[in-house]
């Protein structure tokens, strides 16, 4: 106790009054340290207040935005032989420009002079198609002189008719006055015969009035057989009428017949005039068909056919051509969560694959090499990933993109949202919230509230 120091009795004063306390010394670092600790959080701390732009994340790939702008294969319309290439592959060609000729295979098109044999089949069914309406035409002019001289020879047995029985009537009166001069000249007859046998009258007399009896009674016979012959001429009158319009409703029936048989063969070589013609233009365009051309400008990506003499089929495959001067746009897929941001006009912000960036996506205005976009079009339902599919444009305000992006590549973007602090997008992101659902739902309320005012 005697030999306990100053030291000692100052830790004693102090209230350290435990040997194994005076030998823990505190290092002179805690203090250092502590207050590393301290500024890192209170730096954490203001961070969280500082301002976060939200943003919908996605990956694509880079597209052309026209559907001619894209990759295509170029078919052969037709089957043949390939004769010539006049590309290779890598090459650019312009539109028009040949780049495959093809050669016949189906013997129906060996022919060389089949356009021209073809020709000459139409001109001479054409001249055939005029015959048959020269035909129809002359046909048509003896109906027609059929049908004036059936009127003419109608009129001619009419009046024929009517001449015989005028004659009948007169036959028929001279008949009636035959009949009575015979009954007179019988009565005259009669009377002298009772003379004659009284004595009155001579022989000669009686022998004189009986010839003009007799007289009488050839005249009357006579007008009988006139009479007769004539009503006989008036039948055969009326039998040649009758005769005369069914001969010439027979004619006129086989001319009319012969019209529509020839207008039936006319219809039928215009109808074969027509298929020969679609048959000629098809040939023509199937000539057309042996040179392969470009459909538009662009590079000759690759040759699905190689060699010469490969026969190829109807619709196959020739080149593949990659348009040149194509108008890109970004192809970015996004969650279904995510799809009620996005709309039309949105910005979104981009980073090429094989381009070198700083991204910050919540601080879009520190990042580096990326580049701006606008939401142009959103998918209504899902791709086969179960993504939707949202179609990027080249923003005009923003740096254009660069001239080296290619179709295929790959593209990451995020869509730039609402301003919020970082601490309330962590809290958002622990929740599994989307982006801005506080702020929807506030303006949703709002709305609700107007509407119910």
């Amino acid at each position: 106790m005697k030999n306990e120091t100053h030291s000692d009795y100052s830790y004693q004063s102090k209230g350290v009054g435990l040997y194994a306390l005076r030998l823990v010394n505190t290092p002179g670092k805690y203090y250092m340290i502590r207050n590393w600790l301290v500024g890192i959080f209170l730096f954490l701390l203001a961070c969280l207040f500082l301002p976060w732009q939200q943003n919908v994340q996605g990956k694509g790939k880079v597209t052309p935005l026209r559907p001619q702008d894209r990759p295509q294969v170029i078919p052969s319309v037709i089957a043949g032989r390939i004769d010539k290439w006049m590309v290779q592959e890598g090459q650019f060609v312009k539109r028009g420009d040949t780049i495959c000729v093809i050669s016949e295979v189906k013997e129906k098109f060996f022919d060389p002079r089949l356009i021209s044999r073809t020709n000459e089949q139409i001109a001479n069914k054409m001249d055939a198609i005029g015959a048959k309406r020269n035909k129809i035409s002359a046909t048509e002019k003896q109906v027609n002189a059929l049908k004036s001289g059936l009127q003419f020879k109608l009129e001619q047995s009419r009046n024929k008719v009517k001449q015989m029985r005028f004659k009948v009537a007169a036959e028929k009166a001279a008949l009636e006055a035959a009949k009575l001069n015979y009954k007179l000249v019988q009565d005259q007859y009669k009377r002298l015969e009772d003379l004659y046998n009284k004595g009155l009258a001579s022989l000669t007399e009686l022998q004189n009035r009986n010839n003009k009896t007799q007289e009488a009674n050839a005249k009357m016979v006579e007008s009988e057989n006139k009479y007769n012959s004539v009503q006989n001429e008036l039948i055969n009158a009326e039998i040649e009428l009758n005769s005369v319009e069914a001969d010439y409703i027979d004619k006129i029936s086989k001319a009319e017949s012969v019209i529509n048989e020839t207008t039936g063969e006319l219809f039928e070589s215009m109808a074969e005039i027509s298929k020969m013609q679609i048959e000629l233009s098809n040939i023509e365009l199937r000539s057309g068909f042996y040179i392969i051309r470009s459909p538009q400008d662009g590079y000759i990506v690759k040759a699905m056919k190689s060699g010469l003499g490969e026969l190829i089929k109807e619709g196959e495959d020739l080149v593949s051509i990659v348009p040149s001067n194509a108008k890109m746009a970004v192809e970015l897929y996004v969650r279904a969560m995510d799809l009620p941001l996005m709309d039309t006009g949105v910005q979104v912000r981009i980073q090429f694959d094989g381009w070198p960036a700083l991204v910050f996506s919540g601080w879009p205005n520190v990042g580096v090499g990326t580049f701006g976009g606008v939401v142009q079009a959103v998918d209504r339902m899902n791709s086969n990933n179960g993504l939707f599919r949202v179609l990027v444009m080249p923003d005009p305000k923003e740096e254009p993109w660069p001239d080296l992006v290619r179709a295929g590549g790959g593209v990451y973007g995020w869509a730039m949202l609402k301003n919020v602090t970082v601490g309330y997008e962590l809290w958002r992101q622990f929740n599994g919230f989307p982006p801005d659902f506080i702020g929807e739902l506030q303006a949703d309320t709002k709305k609700a509230e107007g509407s119910k005012k």
